[in-house]
């Protein structure tokens, strides 16, 4: 959440660090760029080393980062630090995370194990993300009261470091392979060579470009409606409620339906949805149909981030090189942490008001689009490969 607190504080980092929108826009494009870097050597690193210490140190790391960040550094300083971040958090930690959780489910039962991680995932967040606003506006919703919540996030991180470091242990995600297997170079070539994984990717960073369009709904309630900058955080924390059960039901119905028609079919719904958003009118009188928007769209985003790493199951790439393409997929798939921020921060400088959040939902509604279509080709090869 430390790199992400844009989601629900947006306008109170602004003001607490004077930032307009494309600085914003250039810490999170770093922290993007940064992950990217990491990605494909931290999916070599999870097929060799253990999670208790990846896991454990990444959570670390990161909490400490976030210590300093709650001291407001300056501009350049806290650049760094995003790119501080993006190695802890992608080299270490993510593909760790991902072949932690394939390798306890079962064959069937893979959207409901990566359903179950999104949905817990979720409900951590929504308590969290819940106490800390409460304790923002009992600080009076300034710059003390966001070094408060930055503190407390920070905080969180370091527990569950200690936490992970007893729960897990070295022989969890696979046991020996997870600690012992090198992937070598004809293992990273033969990933690269796997259409499936390209596919999955296209649709992880379409998926994830509508994620990051969620992060503006915040500032859009606020921008377009005239909502109050607390109502406008309680938006962005109420949406957090839908991912639990957004994501566990998701992952029942993909080991029903199959995990490729229930990408495709929820990746149709954030398509219509953010078409929805360029042309719902503004002001008041229409906060409710904006909601409603929001409401659908948050739940078909939450269930897509809850199964679409399951498609490494049914795409057919073997377990021994889980993280590895999970690493490939991941420095594609996250890309929108590069260019969502810089473009949203761009159109919203260049066309103030309702006008440049239209471009940029219709801009992500053309890249889910092409999601669309990726969805289709991995359902199509499964269906030829079945």
């Amino acid at each position: 959440m430390l790199p992400f607190l844009r989601e629900v504080y947006y306008i109170p980092m602004q003001q607490a660090f004077g930032y307009d929108n494309v600085q914003m826009g250039v810490l999170m494009s770093v922290f993007g760029a940064f992950s990217l870097l990491a990605y494909f050597p931290g999916g070599w690193v999870a097929d060799r080393y253990s999670p208790r210490k990846l896991i454990s140190g990444a959570l670390l790391t990161t909490g400490l980062g976030g210590f300093y960040f709650a001291t407001f550094p300056g501009y350049a300083a806290s650049i760094l630090l995003h790119a501080f971040w993006g190695a802890s958090i992608s080299l270490v930690f993510w593909s760790a995370l991902i072949k932690t959780t394939r390798s306890w489910a079962p064959e069937n039962q893979q959207g409901r194990a990566f359903g179950t991680l999104e949905s817990g995932r979720g409900v951590a967040e929504m308590i969290s993300s819940t106490l800390f606003l409460a304790v923002f506006a009992w600080f009076g919703s300034n710059s003390t009261a966001l070094a408060q919540v930055i503190f407390l996030f920070a905080m969180s991180n370091i527990v569950l470091a200690v936490a992970a470091w007893f729960v897990l242990d070295d022989e969890q995600g696979g046991r020996n392979e997870v600690s012992l297997v090198l992937p070598g170079v004809e293992e990273v070539v033969q990933v690269i060579r796997m259409p499936m994984v390209w596919l999955i990717a296209m649709v992880v960073l379409t998926a994830y470009s509508a994620y990051w369009g969620s992060f503006y709904f915040t500032p859009y309630a606020s921008d377009v409606f005239g909502v109050s900058v607390v109502t406008g955080g309680a938006i962005g924390v109420a949406r957090m409620w839908l991912k639990p059960l957004a994501s566990f039901t998701a992952g029942l119905a993909a080991d029903r339906f199959s995990v490729a028609k229930t990408v495709l079919f929820m990746m149709l719904v954030i398509t219509i949805c953010f078409t929805g958003f360029a042309f719902i009118p503004e002001g008041a009188d229409y906060l409710w149909l904006m909601l409603v928007n929001v409401a659908l769209v948050c739940i078909a985003i939450f269930a897509m981030r809850g199964i679409y790493f399951a498609l490494l199951q049914e795409g057919g790439i073997p377990q021994v090189v889980t993280g590895t393409a999970a690493g490939l997929i991941s420095a594609i798939g996250f890309t929108p942490d590069v260019f969502m921020p810089l473009l949203g921060g761009f159109l919203l400088d260049t066309f103030p008001g309702a006008q440049g959040y239209q471009y940029l939902y219709l801009t992500i509604a053309a890249l889910c689009g092409g999601g669309c279509l990726a969805a289709l080709a991995i359902l199509k090869q499964g269906k030829a490969r079945s």
